[in-house]
């Protein structure tokens, strides 16, 4: 496995060109993608919210597998059976000889490992460096949220982040700036957009939450999907104004159906902006689900119709080819992380290190 330092991830718009990128379908793939087919393996999903698991069983479900997961001894653990059944069923070989999975607690997240138990491993977690290693952070910075729609549906979405001067204008603002760059950045593991804006219209959540006065603000916007967890970072960086830190994770339930353990860590931000921000994910995710829901069903019916591309689409297209590069390999069962997800990606995403000391 690779380190980052032995490898830095690759920009598109780098004519220096650099180390070889990671093997990918004929650039005409992105129109013929079905992201229900995709289903990833020997990767770390995150299950629950730590404060919500104790002694009773909570079901969840990834890939429609049933996990169970509960605490003993103050431990989390989780299993394919619920404590009480009796195990009529034959056992999966995602499980142990107990049929229990490989579990984490970790960021104040319970993750279990889905794919060959023996191959779980801490260094495969993604890093996620503005929230506290063993969590803590109240529960008002903390969501559930559901989307009718495949995980990597909701991922394509969100890594479109020109996408929320439209939907979600009435939250982060909208269009207007004096100018805009967009980056891409990428490994065989991850995707990262990085977009800039100079002198942007205001938030209205920050114009009305953080006092913010003047017309215009820079804004430094970054996700970064971890591929195979299907999980997301959202930071942004606002001048003036305050940073807004997301963990934003697509575990796939069923192949149609996804699950969000939605973290925000605004402890740096004004009282009136940290408590109520967090709560905007509801509204912002009832948004974006009106626009994925209807996408969803679409991918599995055949149809003539190729899928339209613009010039600030190049991230998502970028998602579409490593995701299926990355199912081909572990069809063919290469299951091995070539790229390492757990590095600290503060840099990239730049992250302001002062704000978040654990």
């Amino acid at each position: 496995m690779l380190e980052a330092a032995d490898r830095p991830i690759e920009a598109d718009n780098d004519p220096a060109g650099g180390p070889a990128r990671p093997a990918a379908p004929k650039l005409n793939a992105v129109n013929n993608w079905v992201p229900h087919d995709i289903v990833m393996r020997d990767t770390w999903f995150p299950i629950a919210h730590a404060p919500h698991v104790g002694k009773k069983p909570l079901r969840r479900a990834v890939y429609s597998h049933p996990y169970f997961v509960w605490r003993e001894n103050g431990v989390a653990v989780a299993s394919e059976f619920h404590p009480n059944e009796i195990a009529t069923r034959e056992k999966s070989s995602y499980t142990d000889a107990a049929g229990r999975y490989p579990v984490m607690e970790h960021y104040g997240v319970i993750w279990a490992w889905f794919g060959n138990p023996k191959a779980a491993d801490p260094a495969h977690l993604p890093s996620l460096p503005f929230l506290p290693p063993k969590g803590g952070l109240p529960g008002y910075m903390t969501a559930t949220v559901r989307f009718d729609c495949s995980a990597p549906i909701s991922l394509e979405n969100l890594i479109d982040l020109t996408h929320a001067d439209f939907l979600h204008a009435d939250v982060v603002g909208d269009e207007k700036s004096d100018s805009e760059t967009i980056e891409t950045f990428y490994d065989s593991e991850t995707i990262t957009m990085v977009r800039t804006c100079i002198n942007k219209s205001v938030a209205p959540v920050m114009k009305f939450f953080s006092g913010i006065r003047q017309p215009t603000q820079n804004i430094r916007q970054v996700i970064r999907i971890y591929l195979r967890s299907h999980a997301a970072i959202a930071y942004g960086r606002f001048t003036p104004g305050d940073d807004v830190p997301l963990f934003h994770p697509c575990t796939p339930e069923t192949r149609d159906r996804t699950r969000m353990e939605m973290v925000m860590n605004t402890s740096n931000a004004g009282f009136m902006f940290r408590h109520v921000m967090p709560k905007a994910g509801y509204k912002v995710s009832r948004q974006d689900s009106s626009m994925t829901s209807p996408q969803s069903p679409r991918y599995m019916l055949p149809t003539p119709r190729k899928d339209l591309h613009s010039k600030f689409d190049q991230a998502g297209q970028r998602y579409r080819l490593l995701m299926m590069d990355l199912a081909e390999r572990q069809k063919g069962g290469d299951f091995d992380y070539r790229d390492n997800v757990s590095a600290d990606c503060s840099d990239i995403i730049g992250l302001r290190k002062e704000l978040f000391q654990f």
